[in-house]
């Protein structure tokens, strides 16, 4: 069962650039592709994907392309990934719609389900990130 991504998120897309537009709307078709029982929405104004109300996956126009990030992605151990920010997040980033390895963004939506770090709670624990998976 493959989801449509949102009124919301396809608002989002329908802003950007021609260029940045494609590679949003793909993105956001893999990423339902990949995380069907995934809820989405736009949330800190940009679409991210959701299991069990913890963030995993989200795109965010950038002044050079459109980011794709993962809470837990320094933990799936892929070179194609760069660390983003001081928790466990990691990130790739596109300015072309040709740069995305379908294969890649697949095994990485699936390691997604598979390690979880509790960003959920991180408020509650006062910035301490726990590992659910």
């Amino acid at each position: 069962m493959t989801s449509a991504p949102n009124k919301d998120i396809q608002a989002y897309n329908n802003k950007q650039n021609a260029e940045d537009r494609v590679i949003c709307d793909m993105l956001a078709a893999e990423i339902n592709r990949g995380l069907p029982e995934a809820e989405n929405k736009i949330w800190h104004a940009h679409p991210v994907w959701f299991l069990d109300g913890n963030p995993v996956v989200g795109y965010s126009k950038l002044k050079g392309g459109i980011r794709l990030l993962f809470w837990s992605g320094q933990s799936f151990e892929e070179n194609g990934l760069q660390k983003e920010g001081s928790f466990k997040a990691a990130e790739i980033r596109y300015t072309v719609a040709e740069q995305i390895d379908i294969v890649a963004l697949q095994r990485w939506l699936d390691k997604s389900r598979l390690i979880q770090w509790d960003y959920k709670n991180i408020v509650k624990r006062r910035g301490v990130l726990e590992r659910l998976k």
